[in-house]
């Protein structure tokens, strides 16, 4: 490839719809749509960008920059922690070649810093091109392969433990309920703010101050925002335990990838019901219906308690990289940093 020929930023939305149907492994967070939302939601301004190539191939960066700063001295990312996986999206396979057309171009722009947090799925693509053009920041997220579909799912991959928690949650009579319209964000902002509760005193932190930065970082407009600009895509199942609401997942959509993007629950009707079991299941099943062919579940981190409840689903961990374009050392600075802290 000859590399990129012209660059339009913000992308043209008509343009980038267009690319979805015929991308590689496309997410719901490769949509113009998701960053309308996040734009809409938070301190960020639509930096994204289309490529035309001298070969004819397009390429979007879904991105957006922080509007705490100037353009040049901004941050970018493609996408921003907790939004979701960003990087490039190519109107047919992506290949290493694309990505490193990219990473050309946005070298070349001098920003002060662009992060670009790829599909997990398409790693060794990006691990091929990347490979010393910029920092490299490890990651782990855990998908789940759908094919076969459902039966086969249910019967090869998911653990015996969920497959326990699924039959005891039917047996004890939980129901679940799915909604498209964002009809149920005020159960789903309910129940998270609960679970705000339960971890602020697990992590010993006064709960005025939990709930302060809960609001800020979850606000419930986030969630109706994201409803509203994704429409059936975006979906919230709920649990139900003799009419209370024990646990949600909002899980959100986009060509064959369904991706599981937040979860809250009522530790005390869940945990006894095995509700959170039960919504995955039918949050699984529904991906299947659908014809998906992955689930994604999301960052796992460090936390080996959330990598174990993942892997009760059959969601494999895959090891990926975070890759970061810096002016200034900021991720090696913060990484001395957290050294010296006790």
């Amino acid at each position: 490839m000859t590399g990129p020929l012209r660059c339009l930023s913000p992308a043209p939305r008509d343009v980038w719809r267009e690319m979805l149907p015929t991308a590689d492994e496309p997410l719901a967070s490769h949509t113009p749509e998701w960053i309308d939302a996040l734009c809409e939601v938070g301190p960020y301004r639509d930096a994204s960008r289309l490529y035309e190539t001298l070969a004819g191939r397009r390429l979007v960066v879904p991105m957006v920059r922080h509007t705490a700063l100037p353009a040049r001295a901004a941050m970018y990312a493609s996408l921003p922690y907790g939004w979701g996986f960003g990087g490039v999206l190519a109107s047919d396979r992506l290949t290493a070649s694309d990505v490193g057309d990219v990473f050309r171009d946005l070298r070349g722009d001098r920003l002060l810093r662009v992060a670009l947090r790829p599909n997990p799925v398409l790693r060794q693509v990006w691990a091929e091109a990347a490979s010393g053009q910029a920092v490299a920041v490890p990651r782990t997220a855990h998908v789940l392969g759908l094919d076969g579909g459902f039966d086969r799912v249910w019967a090869d991959v998911l653990s015996s433990k969920a497959r326990r928690g699924v039959r005891r949650a039917r047996k004890d009579g939980v129901t679940v309920t799915t909604d498209a319209t964002g009809a149920l964000v005020p159960v789903f902002h309910e129940l998270y703010r609960k679970s705000v509760e339960r971890w602020a005193a697990a992590g010993r932190e006064p709960l005025w101050l939990a709930r302060r930065r809960a609001l800020l970082r979850e606000p419930a407009r986030k969630y109706s925002a994201i409803a509203r600009h994704l429409g059936p895509a975006f979906r919230i199942s709920v649990a139900w335990v003799d009419g209370s609401a024990a646990a949600a997942i909002i899980v959100v959509r986009q060509g064959q990838s369904a991706s599981y993007w937040r979860g809250a629950m009522d530790i005390d009707l869940a945990g006894r019901t095995h509700a959170n079991d039960l919504l995955h299941a039918t949050a699984i099943e529904d991906a299947c219906q659908a014809g998906c062919r992955y689930y994604h579940m999301g960052e796992s981190g460090s936390s080996a308690s959330l990598a174990r409840f993942k892997e009760r689903f059959g969601a494999r961990p895959y090891e990926y990289v975070e890759y970061r374009l810096e002016r200034m050392p900021f991720t090696s600075a913060g990484r001395r940093l957290r050294r010296l802290l006790p």
